[in-house]
């Protein structure tokens, strides 16, 4: 059976993607998240996809799901997908949407928007929007936030426990931002970012550039 072939092929350590791959070729995209969904990765949302597909991943590979820490999680007002006009290959796209979902640093970034422009021109505003949200996510992580979240007019950061951020560094982010930054400490602490009409169009620039003023706060 050529599913069964595919995984002889490629048992060394790492190759759950490539497995997978081969059975979209095999099966078609739209089994991989079942019939209904067609394979388009947008009506379930890239949170959503990235989970789905290393459940097919650890399924196809006959292991048992283990006990994950937690991740951080984004939920923003903010279209971030690969659109079908942009890449119409869902091979491709799922592919992008790995390499996408791998990002560790600003050079992974610059690396993909190379990528992106070469094989497929101009980046469109959603693409832009996933890999920027995708670097957010690891920087968050780096920081132990479990979250950052769009609630009405406010972003919340919301942190692991209380010693993941120093009262100084809470400190100096309540100087630079005077009234925009409010931080809520007790068994669930998060900071609160107040969004005005003007900080809404770069939202994404602005948090980032509070994690990484949060960042060069930390006392090494």
């Amino acid at each position: 059976e050529k599913r069964l072939q595919t995984i002889k092929e490629f048992t060394e350590f790492g190759s759950g993607f490539k497995i997978a791959m081969r059975d979209l070729e095999i099966r078609g995209a739209g089994n991989l998240l079942g019939p209904e969904q067609h394979g388009h990765i947008e009506s379930v949302g890239y949170e959503m996809y990235c989970k789905l597909l290393e459940e097919s991943i650890i399924e196809l590979k006959g292991e048992v799901p283990s006990h994950r820490d937690i991740e951080v999680t984004i939920d923003l007002k903010i279209n971030a997908y690969i659109n079908d006009e942009y890449i119409s290959s869902e091979i491709q796209k799922i592919e992008m949407y790995k390499r996408i979902a791998s990002v560790q640093d600003e050079e992974d970034v610059v690396d993909i928007r190379d990528e992106l422009l070469d094989r497929y021109g101009d980046i469109p505003n959603s693409v832009e929007n996933l890999i920027q949200i995708a670097y957010i996510k690891a920087l968050a992580g780096e920081l132990n936030f479990v979250s950052i979240s769009e609630k009405g007019d406010s972003i919340i950061f919301q942190i692991k426990d209380e010693k993941s951020i120093s009262p100084d560094s809470i400190g100096r982010l309540a100087a630079k931002y005077k009234r925009r930054i409010l931080f809520n400490a007790g068994a669930n602490p998060y900071i609160l970012y107040k969004i005005t009409a003007n900080n809404r169009e770069k939202l994404l620039e602005n948090i980032k550039i509070i994690l990484h003023d949060i960042k060069s706060f930390v006392v090494k």
